[in-house]
């Protein structure tokens, strides 16, 4: 492989029999045994939030949800460490368990949640290619999804949407399948096909796993399998403009993919995927003294030219919003939630970013009761009962958006669309019993929801959200703090605080209460750390060494 990513021409035919996982230095499973919850949990993040009983109530919901989909894999699948199930179906999904992981760094080491992505690491393929589905007993591709006949790159998925009936559905004839037009020669056929080869946010849920739990081993494990994958998504994938091809998998069934042909969530995360890989390697430099040599160069080279291109060719400056472009370089004029990875991506700044900003205020477009539909309600297809991709709230994207917003220091955005999804979610779930995996974004129910118990990535509302926005809670990478952001309105309802909250290798219990109009703060901790808390319009740091306590 060279500097730039390419691979040396030669036959790379799909067998199941291929070598794979050479570049993971876990070959063999190796894992702690599973403890049993109950057990487990009076170890684990308890939030205090009397005022918000709904909140509290869906989250204990969520984590007895989400540690009965922990599982040790079978001798026969190959995989090599426990994991979290995606609660879709009966296989794993990559982008699933990514976004999975961000609320999963809260269990750590008590659930195997950045573990999971272990067993796509041992699947990858000499090229660096690694598969989105994986089927979770035997530990085998799902079949569809791979390129068997050794062809160019195509989707099964993108002219024969299956939407639930993949499973009944036959292999068809290539000349009848979606082949996107690349406009430069590939001479290496994928061994998957496009619908297994997309949302290449691996890097992106490694690097926050690492600003959570400051796990330098792991970074140093997963460069190279992810440096690998990065070079395989831009081999296979780069259109001759520099932009990203993806199908149908990335939103089902999107009216945005009637004529898409460069996708702009793709070519975004792509931008982060290099963004990600330099802030590994700078980690791993400054900790390990591992130099990136010309990868840093590489990366720093796509990063800049994908903002360019993304900032010329997908804005349009008549609707102030970015669009997918078909493979002419049309604008496909449909206002989707794609366009704000551009946020979390780096790629939007300045008065783009601000019209961003303003698309998530709009009543009309994004602002619906419950935020944020993955299509703008003003959009011919909208369905206000969800429709799946036609107007659904979908958790793994508003954590894209929130963490988008967060990036751009719109901390006060973010945290009023992460609260009102908690509070959406925890109401469906009063009034149903259950989390479900998308929601409608104008009334306060399931919609035409079908998932059920789905912890799975919407557990993200109901613990990642409630711990970051409802009990204030993150630590900081730049700082190296934990950061306490207390909300006024939350104190007048009664404590706020969690006991057991675990970063960084390090477990704190935290309270603090506001009693005439004085705020009073305790905690304690086995290992000392610094508090930043940020009250009002006050910032104050203090030592937690054993314990705290401080009033203002």
């Amino acid at each position: 492989m060279d500097g730039t990513g390419m691979m040396e021409k030669k036959k790379i035919g799909y067998s199941p029999d291929l070598e794979r996982g050479m570049y993971f230095d876990k070959r063999t499973y190796q894992d702690n045994a599973l403890e049993d919850f109950e057990t487990l949990r009076e170890k684990l993040p308890q939030p205090v939030l009397p005022g918000k009983a709904e909140w509290t109530a869906c989250y204990d919901y969520a984590v007895a949800v989400l540690f009965s989909n922990r599982h040790v894999p079978t001798p026969q699948s190959g995989f090599v460490s426990n994991f979290v199930d995606a609660a879709f179906n009966e296989d794993i999904f990559l982008w699933d368990t990514c976004f999975m992981t961000l609320f999963c760094n809260l269990f750590h080491p008590h659930i195997p949640g950045i573990r999971s992505l272990d067993n796509f690491y041992c699947k990858q393929f000499e090229d660096g290619e690694i598969p989105r589905e994986i089927v979770r007993d035997t530990g085998k591709d799902f079949l569809l999804w791979v390129n068997t006949s050794d062809m160019p790159l195509y989707s099964y998925f993108h002219s024969h949407y299956g939407h639930r009936r993949l499973r009944e559905m036959e292999a068809l004839p290539y000349e009848s399948l979606y082949k996107p037009q690349m406009g430069r020669t590939i001479e290496n056929n994928p061994y998957l096909t496009l619908d297994n080869l997309n949302h290449p946010i691996l890097a992106f849920a490694d690097w926050e796993s690492y600003c959570h739990t400051g796990d330098v081993d792991r970074l140093e494990h997963v460069l190279e399998p992810l440096s690998r994958y990065y070079s395989a998504m831009k081999y296979h994938l780069r259109h001759v403009s520099g932009l990203y091809v993806t199908d149908w998998a990335s939103m089902d069934n999107s009216p945005r993919n009637l004529r898409m042909g460069l996708a702009l969530d793709t070519s975004s995360e792509m931008a982060l995927f290099a963004r990600n890989l330099l802030d590994i390697m700078r980690v791993l430099e400054r900790e390990r003294g591992l130099h990136p040599g010309e990868r840093a160069g590489e990366l720093e080279g796509d990063f800049r030219e994908l903002v360019d291109r993304i900032n010329a060719d997908m804005w349009d400056e008549e609707t102030g919003f970015y669009h997918d472009l078909t493979f002419d370089g049309e604008c496909v004029k449909v206002k989707t939630i794609a366009a704000f990875w551009t946020l979390l991506a780096g790629i939007a700044g300045g008065d783009r970013a601000e019209r961003l900003f303003g698309w998530l205020k709009d009543t009309g477009t994004f602002n619906r009761r419950h935020r944020v539909p993955v299509l703008a309600a003003d959009e011919p297809g909208y369905d206000p009962e969800g429709g799946y991709w036609k107007g659904s709230v979908w958790a793994p994207t508003n954590a894209m958006v929130v963490l988008g917003l967060e990036r751009c220091g719109e901390d006060d955005l973010a945290k009023e669309i992460a609260l009102n999804h908690i509070d959406m979610v925890a109401k469906v779930f009063m009034r149903t019993g259950t989390i479900w995996e998308n929601y409608p974004a104008d009334s306060v129910s399931s919609g035409n929801a079908d998932h059920r118990d789905f912890v799975g990535w919407s557990g993200i509302g109901p613990i990642m959200f409630l711990l970051r926005y409802g009990i204030g809670l993150h630590p900081d990478l730049k700082t190296d703090r934990l950061v306490w952001t207390l909300d006024e309105e939350m104190l007048r309802t009664g404590s706020v605080g969690c006991r057991n909250y675990w970063f960084k290798g390090k477990t704190a219990d935290l309270t603090a209460d506001l009693k005439d109009e004085r705020l009073s703060i305790r905690v304690s901790a086995l290992q000392a750390f610094d508090l930043e808390v940020r009250f009002r319009d006050s910032v104050r740091v203090y030592h937690v060494d054993k314990s705290l306590e401080v009033e203002w």
